[in-house]
């Protein structure tokens, strides 16, 4: 979050992790039974760090109130979207390198203090800066724990966990989407405070409960079944990655020369572009429209809410079917669904649509992180996940930038009618390096 999981890897050398007993048939929480104490406790310090995500969704808003311009507007959104260039990068190379746990904390205790710095900078030039220390510190956190979490258990439930991982995401989103609205109409203070506030306390999580040695986790577990992870390529696949015997020594080379990755990472980034677009394109609309900002409260509560009733349930049944045509039809969803936003001018129309993409969601669960996870050798498990995140960083940037530039200057029609079409493309060639994903990871169970 050398606390990594069940038990550090060498180079070299197999990462042993655990696959814990299946739950009660018919329980609808069965997905999520018997996963060791290092996924729990990322999931309990996630629930809480998600309780403050305030700021984000009500940042266009706070910034209306300090008298910034919306021409200026892009400038600070864009100064958080930039961090995310360096967050993840920083994050997946100490994860493999240093601690995880280390690099966890430096992450939170780093968000805490950019909050407070953002909140109290006079102008848009030191917003800018406390923007983008703001989401390199946050950032930093994912790679960390997703590592930890590919540790922890085998390719069988890696869906599974980062389902789970995702639920909580939504939990502390429903909270927050509650808080939101009421808090930001009596002092954005409040927003910033509780931020800061929720980052320290999974931080304390952390620090108290993540174990220093996780491979003391794997002997609290006698009855889970051990499951080796292939360290090194397999011979049919050797020709898309090479050197991954010496991806300790190598830096980000060793996700640079998979040809696999290198070819589906872009594909991901355009999707979690548009994703991104609910974050700063959405609220642009919303504010465009007339509407107040508890309006951006209520989709939020909407799009958490679903995920988090449905989540458990998604997961448990859609397990049961192959990873890649959930993850295609999940896809078009959310395609289709945030598309749709430039046809809303009500809050219930913007509701409706929340509701379209927020069931792609629910079904796409834990699989891009479990697919990436799966397709890492066992000792580069955060530089990939680095990498991810970073491709994540840049498709947020991306949308916090080029996204508001077009919607502005170009017009809100043609930025979401473009999204679906790009959408579309990358869920064709995503398609179409299916057998080879599914190939990899099969060669890594």
């Amino acid at each position: 979050m050398t606390t990594t999981s069940i038990r550090p890897a060498q180079c070299g050398e197999p990462a042993v992790t655990r696959r814990s007993r299946p739950g009660r048939p018919g329980n609808p929480l069965s997905a999520f039974a018997g996963f060791p104490r290092p996924i729990w406790i990322v999931f309990a310090g996630t629930v809480v760090n998600r309780i403050g995500f305030l700021v984000g969704p009500f940042l266009v808003f706070f910034l209306g109130s300090r008298g910034i311009p919306s021409s200026q507007t892009p400038y600070v959104l864009g100064a958080l979207g930039a961090g995310n260039l360096v967050g993840p990068a920083v994050g997946g190379w100490l994860a493999d390198r240093g601690s995880r746990k280390l690099t966890m904390l430096t992450g939170l205790l780093g968000t805490a203090a950019a909050q407070g710095a953002l909140f109290a900078a006079p102008n848009v030039a030191t917003m800018a800066l406390a923007a983008i220390t703001l989401s390199a510190t946050a950032t930093m956190v994912s790679p960390a724990a997703s590592a930890t979490l590919a540790d922890s258990v085998g390719p069988a439930r890696r869906r599974e966990a980062f389902a789970l991982i995702g639920w909580a995401v939504n939990i502390g989103t429903a909270v927050a989407g509650v808080l939101g609205g009421y808090l930001a109409a009596h002092g954005y203070w409040m927003l910033f405070a509780i931020d800061a506030g929720t980052s320290l306390g999974y931080a304390v999580i952390v620090a108290v409960l993540l174990p220093g040695n996780a491979s003391q986790e794997a002997d609290a577990i006698p009855e889970a079944e051990p499951v080796a992870v292939a360290a090194s390529e397999d011979s049919s696949s050797s020709s898309s990655t090479s050197s991954t015997s010496s991806t300790s020594s190598s830096g980000y080379g060793v996700v640079l020369r998979d040809r696999l990755v290198r070819k589906l990472l872009p594909l991901l980034g355009v999707q979690l572009f548009i994703y991104s677009l609910t974050e700063s394109a959405l609220p642009l609309g919303i504010r465009t429209d007339g509407l107040s900002p508890s309006v951006m409260g209520l989709v939020a509560v909407v799009n958490a809410g679903l995920i988090v009733a449905l989540q458990p349930v998604a997961t448990t049944i859609l397990a049961r079917f192959p990873r890649t045509p959930v993850y295609l039809v999940a896809s078009t969803l959310i395609a289709l669904g945030i598309a749709l936003t430039g046809i809303a001018h009500s809050p219930a129309m913007y509701a409706a649509t929340v509701v379209v993409w927020s069931l792609g969601e629910v079904a796409v669960g834990g699989i891009p992180g479990a697919l990436i996870a799966d397709l890492a050798p066992a000792d580069a498990r955060g530089r990939y996940q680095g990498a991810f995140s970073w491709t994540w960083g840049v498709a947020r940037f991306l949308a916090l930038t080029a996204g508001t530039t077009v919607y502005t200057l170009v017009g809100p029609a043609f930025l979401w009618w473009s999204a679906l079409g790009a959408g579309a493309a990358a869920i064709i060639g995503i398609a179409a390096l299916g057998p080879a994903m599914d190939h990899r990871s099969a060669g890594r169970s």
